[in-house]
């Protein structure tokens, strides 16, 4: 099903770890900033400075090119009350935006449905990479996730055919109505059937695709690419998702070295992937995305850091209004939060507001909440 208009696409990639956001965007001149990080303070010298407070890690001048087009907003102290230092629940709450309970129905799943309330489109929503994260959840909305583009459905020749027209039969016989007539078995039956029928559609969109941008090779790029293939092939999706590879920002020890690889790779896919939409003429109708499951304390545990409170978020795109949103949580240790953390002063869901009703025209109270909305579009 091929969009016939330029619907509003949004992109998120999600940093499995928990950034080190003080080290991400940096209070460079902050004499608290240098007490709290004696090994792993990045020098006034080297910072990338977005103004005379604060600035970027020195491996993300390909993101710097953003701010100064103004395409670049930032977002500080993001987190969510009573935070959890869990990497699984830390994501869940942002997956479903529960703080409280256990969510079920992840953000964008529910999002996916608002858009194609009669999953008409098996490729509305794509994931990239393995599973499925819980923000695309949603009994009743298809979802495809894809370990590698390349390969992903690959089933050709006369074997092939036979092979999908097999495994079509048996999605059919265990899960149809001559076993059972409940809504669940169904649901599992289309579920299956909708996979395939994704397999075969995105299988073909690498033959479409063709550009002078060349990705790294690793799993960011990769992923990245593969967005920005499925997003130029004109299947008609409005969510496309990837996660960095997992709990790579969890930065404990070695983090000097571990985090400026990261944001090494993750500033220049950013950049590819930005550069390979326009000279496609095809990024007027995307925003990308970025965040991470929580931030890390404020004092260095000698080579690394450990789990933390609020955090750093970022949004790129051309109809984004570039700047600084929030205010820098304060290093003040009289005004930390127990245990040496960043308390937050942006709740995640007020972003979410904008994204789900600015951006891809969804109510977004029944999903997000009732927030103030950071109005960054």
């Amino acid at each position: 099903m091929v969009s016939t208009k330029k619907d509003n696409v949004l992109a998120v990639l999600s940093l499995s770890g928990g950034n080190d956001g003080l080290n991400t965007v940096i209070p460079y001149n902050s004499g608290h900033y240098r007490d709290f990080r004696p090994n792993l303070g990045i020098s006034a010298e080297q910072v990338i400075p977005l103004n005379e407070e604060i600035g970027l890690h020195p491996t993300m001048g390909p993101l710097k090119r953003f701010w100064d087009e103004g395409k670049l907003a930032i977002f500080l102290g993001i987190g969510y009350p009573s935070p959890s230092y869990s990497h699984f629940r830390s994501m869940d709450i942002w997956h479903t935006c529960e703080p409280v309970a256990i969510g079920t129905e992840g953000w964008l799943g529910q999002a996916i449905k608002e858009l194609d309330p009669n999953a008409e489109n098996v490729l509305t929503g794509v994931n990239f990479g393995r599973g499925l994260p819980r923000a695309l959840a949603k009994e009743g909305v298809p979802v495809a996730s894809v370990g590698n583009l390349e390969t992903y459905g690959l089933l050709t020749g006369i074997d092939g055919e036979d092979q999908r027209a097999e495994a079509l039969d048996v999605f059919g016989r265990m899960y149809g109505p001559t076993i059972g007539t409940g809504y669940a078995l169904d649901y599992i039956r289309r579920t299956g059937t909708d996979a395939l029928k994704g397999a075969d559609i995105l299988a073909t969109a690498p033959d479409m695709y063709s550009s002078t941008v060349e990705y790294s090779a690793t799993a960011v790029g990769q992923y990245m690419k593969n967005i920005a293939q499925t997003h130029l092939a004109g299947f008609g999706s409005r969510v496309l998702y990837t996660t960095s590879p997992y709990n790579g920002f969890d930065t404990h020890a070695n983090q000097g070295q571990a985090h400026s690889a990261l944001w090494t790779d993750v500033s220049a896919t950013v950049e590819n992937f930005m550069d390979d939409l326009r000279e496609h003429n095809a990024s007027d109708n995307v925003t990308l995305f970025m965040f991470s499951e929580f931030g890390r304390r404020v004092g260095d545990n000698g080579s690394g850091t450990d789990h933390g409170a609020g955090s750093v978020a970022f949004a790129i795109g051309e109809h984004v209004k570039g700047g600084i949103y929030g205010t820098y949580p304060s290093l003040d240790p009289n005004q930390q939060e127990e245990g040496g953390n960043l308390a937050h002063n942006m709740d995640f869901r007020q972003v979410y507001q904008c994204l789900l009703e600015d951006w891809l025209g969804i109510d977004p109270v029944p999903i997000a909440g009732q927030f103030d909305k950071v109005a960054f579009l």
